[in-house]
């Protein structure tokens, strides 16, 4: 469908960090902040440029950020049932800006990154009830899917085998 500047129930934050000659000092989140939340979970994923990975969802809430480098997010409504199906935000993070941003994906939205940088650090803590919600619970989505539309900064990302053969909407 649309890129939009917002989306319900995604929370972009950001805070400022807190800058030297020694280089960075920021708080990644705070109970406080998301308090109806019960994270339980961190996940690092360390990339080259132009590796896309996603759009994946799963059944728990992600705070999401790029602690290196820079990458392009997007985080889409894949719920038909909903007035912004289809839509997605698309906002580059980058680490190197002095305003960190952070965003909060809901259960059931699809989110992916591109990395831009020569490597990128990519990562969000995840709250789930149960048992680890491997591949096999999660649902995704082809990353080229025109029904999306989405601008990706690159035309031939670099995939992994399960992204590649992912099916369209």
């Amino acid at each position: 469908m649309a890129k939009v500047e917002t989306l319900p129930n995604v929370i972009i934050k950001t805070v400022d960090s807190f800058q030297d000659h020694r280089g960075q000092l920021f708080t990644l989140w705070e109970k406080s902040d998301f308090d109806f939340l019960n994270f339980n979970h961190d996940k690092v994923a360390i990339s080259y440029k132009n590796v896309l990975r996603g759009l994946h969802t799963d059944k728990s809430w992600k705070l999401i950020t790029c602690i290196y480098g820079s990458i392009q997010l997007v985080v889409a409504n894949i719920d038909k049932n909903s007035a912004d199906y289809l839509n997605h935000i698309d906002i580059i993070i980058n680490s190197d800006e002095k305003n960190k941003t952070f965003v909060l994906v809901p259960p059931g939205f699809v989110n992916g990154h591109l990395v831009l940088s020569d490597e990128a650090v990519f990562y969000y803590k995840w709250c789930y009830e149960g048992e680890y919600p491997d591949i096999n619970n999660q649902f995704s989505v082809n990353w080229a899917d025109p029904k999306l539309g989405i601008n990706w900064l690159s035309v031939n990302p670099i995939l992994s085998d399960r992204d590649k053969k992912t099916q369209l909407l």
